[in-house]
């Protein structure tokens, strides 16, 4: 019988602070990172350099995580405005999930008012990313200006992630889908 190695601190620690930011906030305190991670401070200097360091690693694996999400909605068909108004169908279902809190990346910056915070490259580098694969869906349309439209559509995307955050039964991205269907005309 094998078993499963237990991860070690660095990823423990990844793996609260990816937990408690989005949960409770990247204001969260290091002691209670510690203590969710279950190591020593010493393993946060030693991996991290600190709790910015650690922030900004977190954002560098949920943007991993969270691009590949966007991908995978993509994938649902093959026809390019289908792709991306099923896009918005899947944001339904995100931000109606009782465990949505928002989106880490708005939340972030504003958690950290210091424009140059790592956190910031980070939450800036995702949403250019974002941009990209919305550039490349939209161009797929022949779109006559893909920048202006997945602008647009990002702009709907992060709207919607802001105001699913209040859980009120609105169902934005559906609001968001319409709009989208408008700008991919």
């Amino acid at each position: 019988m094998t078993t499963k190695p237990t991860p070690g601190p660095r990823e423990r620690l990844l793996t609260a602070g990816q937990d408690l930011f989005y949960s409770r906030g990247a204001a969260v305190g290091v002691d209670a990172l510690l203590k969710e991670a279950n190591v020593a401070r010493r393993s946060l200097y030693e991996h991290f350099g600190g709790k910015d360091g650690l922030v900004a690693a977190v954002l560098q694996r949920a943007a991993e995580e969270d691009l590949a999400w966007y991908e995978s909605a993509l994938a649902a068909t093959d026809e390019p405005r289908d792709r991306l108004l099923g896009l918005f169908d899947q944001l339904d279902e995100l931000t109606s999930n009782e465990q949505f809190r928002g989106c880490r990346y708005f939340a972030t910056d504003l958690a950290f008012a210091d424009p140059d915070h790592p956190a910031h490259a980070e939450t800036e580098a995702f949403r250019r990313r974002l941009r990209e694969l919305l550039v490349r869906e939209v161009e797929a349309l022949d779109h006559p200006d893909p920048e202006a439209a997945a602008e647009q559509l990002h702009l709907l995307i992060e709207g919607t992630l802001v105001m699913g955050a209040t859980q009120n039964a609105q169902h934005p991205a559906k609001v968001a889908r319409k709009l989208a269907a408008a700008i991919l005309e």
